[in-house]
This record gives C-alpha cells, structure tokens and sequence, in this order.
C-alpha cells in the first residue's frame, strides 16, 4: 500500500513541475543585478569568453580573466576597461591542476571570492577515432571537463559560506548528441552536461539555493577557428547570439541554456525514435563540422583555449 502511495505522489509531483515549467513560459523571469560581483571568465582570450567578459563589463561587474594567451586576454581586458569595469588578468592553463588551484589563491588575495564563474575554456582535436593522438584525447578531457572540476572545487567554499553564487558549464549541443569524427569532444561534452546536473541536485541536497547553476549548450558556433561548419537545418551562430542567451539565462538563473533554443526539440526527435528514425534525422541535419584547421589546437601557448563550441 505504500508503495503505492508513494507512486501516487511521484505522479503528482511530476504533474505539478511540469504545469510549473509551462507557467514559466508565459510569466517573465525576474533578472537579477550582477553589479560588483567578482565574475571570472575561463577562455577569456577570444570568442564566448571576449564577448561573455565585455557582457559582464557593462553590467558594472568586477572581472577576473583567465587565458593560456597572454596577448588575448590582454586584449580583452584593455576593451573591459574601457567599458569601465575593474579587470584583473591572469595567464592559466587550464588543463593544470597545480596552477589552477594557485592562480584561484592568488584572485582570492588580490580581488577577493568569486561569486560567478564561467568555465568556457574549452579544447577540440577534430579527427576520427583511430587517427586521434592520445595526447590530445587525454587534453580534451583535461580542459573541457577536469578543469571545471578542479576551478570549481577551488571556488564552491565560499560560495557554500555565503550561499551565493553561480557556476556557469559551458558545455556544447554535443553534450546530448552525438557527431562523428568527435568522439574526444563529445565525451567530454557529455561528461560537462553531467557535471552540470549532478553538481545542480548535489547544491539542493545540501539546501544551498542561494547558489545557481546554468549550462549552455549551442550549436556550431563561429569563432574563428573552423572553415566552413555546416548543418542542412541548424545555422551557424555568431557569438554575440550565443552570448545574449547565455547572459539572459544567467540573469534569469536559467539551468539550461540550448542555443538556438528550439534545438532541444530536435534531441527529443532522437530521444524517442528508434535507430532507423535516428538514421534519417541524421541525414536530414546533415552536421558536418566543416575543415577545422589542427594546426590551430590549443597546445599552441599562443591560441585561446576558446575554440569552436558544437
């Protein structure tokens, strides 16, 4: 009898988040004031992180920029300044533990406690199984999913204190689908999108909603590092679209955030068809990540870690 009892409340629960969920869509979310918090940005030296940092700038925030390129994120300081907003920046390499852990001492020391972070630093090594290096696998997984661990660990303390705060996942439509010649990639997309749910349900667990989570998920994006990306129906996003959906869903406290926002219909297409209707969506989309130039990889000291985001 209790069991189904408990049932009975499962069912009801489920009923009333999703009448929740569909009431939201008509009800403006409140957007909250990121003015004078402490927001560092990963990537920070091109493209999502350029653009997330100069979004932030204007909303009176107080930066903290991490890069691999010196010279990129110098660049995107100078601009963040110029919008007026107190910038610090520090070169990172985001796929080091040891100097992750030593660079998030020394913003505590010189700016104080985080209280948003961005995790877009990211790596993509674009080749078919057989032919990727293992060098690259293991920095794929390095950068796109054990660093936000590792930053997050650094951070969460005293967001816990405070309970405030938000931690940002960048992670990539590949987070739930699949595409060939990525297989590195996705993985690692895939591991980003569990990071960001488990650590969600993790922070309710622990009662700590004053600190919120959201993960971005677009598709192709244009950030200089791929020649001629392509899909029959998605398009390719420019960054300053990625951008404003990312910065709303911020505000708005938005846990996922698909770029363009009608992709997660097509996710449900393959959820529930079966291998042959998977095989013709497929081919319908028709993805292909165009001629993405290895040359142009991370390993590079010179390249930003914000590479091409599917």
């Amino acid at each position: 009898m209790k069991i189904i009892l408990d049932l009975l409340l499962l069912l009801l629960i489920i009923v009333y988040s999703y009448l929740e969920s569909l009431l939201k869509v008509f009800i403006p979310r409140r957007r909250k004031s990121v003015a004078g918090e402490i927001v560092l940005i990963t990537g920070a030296g091109h493209g999502i992180g350029r653009q997330t940092a100069y979004e932030f700038a204007q909303r009176k925030s107080r930066l903290v920029l991490w890069d691999i390129n010196k010279h990129g994120v110098e660049e995107t300081a100078a601009e963040c300044r110029k919008l007026g907003a107190t910038t610090h920046v520090f070169v990172v390499d985001c796929s080091n533990r040891e100097e992750i852990y030593s660079s998030v001492d020394q913003v505590k020391k010189e700016v104080g406690d985080v209280t948003i972070v961005v995790n877009n630093a990211g790596a993509i090594y674009p080749a078919d199984l057989l032919s990727a290096k293992d060098e690259e696998i293991t920095k794929t997984f390095e950068v796109n999913i054990l660093g936000h661990f590792w930053i997050t660990k650094a951070l969460l303390p005293s967001m816990i204190r405070r309970n405030h705060g938000h931690i940002v996942t960048v992670a990539s439509v590949c987070g739930h689908g699949v595409i060939p010649y990525l297989i590195p990639y996705c993985s690692s997309k895939f591991a980003a999108v569990g990071f960001h749910r488990a650590l969600t349900s993790e922070l309710e667990a622990l009662g700590k909603t004053g600190i919120k989570t959201s993960c971005l998920c677009p598709v192709f994006v244009n950030t200089g590092f791929t020649k001629n990306p392509s899909t029959r129906i998605w398009p390719v996003l420019e960054t300053e679209e990625v951008v404003r959906s990312l910065i709303d869903g911020i505000l708005t406290n938005k846990k996922m955030i698909f770029v363009p926002s009608y992709i997660n219909i097509s996710l449900l297409l393959f959820t529930f068809c079966h291998k042959g209707g998977v095989i013709c969506i497929s081919e319908v989309i028709d993805i292909s990540p165009g001629n993405l130039d290895s040359s142009l990889c991370f390993l590079q000291p010179s390249v930003s870690h914000d590479v091409l985001c599917i």
